[in-house]
């Protein structure tokens, strides 16, 4: 049963806002759990669900990167690469002003290997490992 789930279907799970569609992501989960085989939640999906619970549930930074660090905790469930995420969630709490989005995109290309990230945007020059493009 290996499976990974849409940006919708982890919504549902996290903010429980149309039961049936909550009922069935839970049942998923707890299906894939009983296989052993916890659902992938891809880097992706992680972008898009920070984005849909800030601005459509109007979540905020504290209560985001509290679903995601539980989730990161949860046996039931597996990020596509968890030093990513983590790393974007540690870089994302000592910079106040970041985007989450600037954070996960930084702490991918360094797990990646590489020691520069170049960017126009000079919010997320801000960030470690970052420098904007002249």
């Amino acid at each position: 049963m290996s499976v990974a789930i849409d940006t919708n279907v982890l919504v549902r799970l996290l903010v429980r806002d149309d039961e049936a569609q909550y009922a069935a992501a839970r049942r998923l989960v707890d299906e894939a759990a009983a296989a052993e085989e916890p659902v992938l939640i891809v880097l992706g999906a992680v972008l898009e669900t920070e984005w849909v619970l800030r601005s459509r549930y109007k979540l905020d930074k504290a209560s985001i990167a509290g679903a995601f660090t539980a989730l990161l905790e949860s046996a039931d469930v597996a990020f596509e690469h968890p030093p990513t995420v983590e790393e974007a969630l540690y870089v994302w709490a000592q910079h106040p002003e970041a985007d989450f989005a600037d954070c996960l995109l930084t702490a991918r290309a360094a797990h990646l290997g590489r020691s520069r990230f170049l960017t126009f945007d000079a919010g997320a020059a801000r960030l470690p490992g970052v420098e904007l493009l002249a």
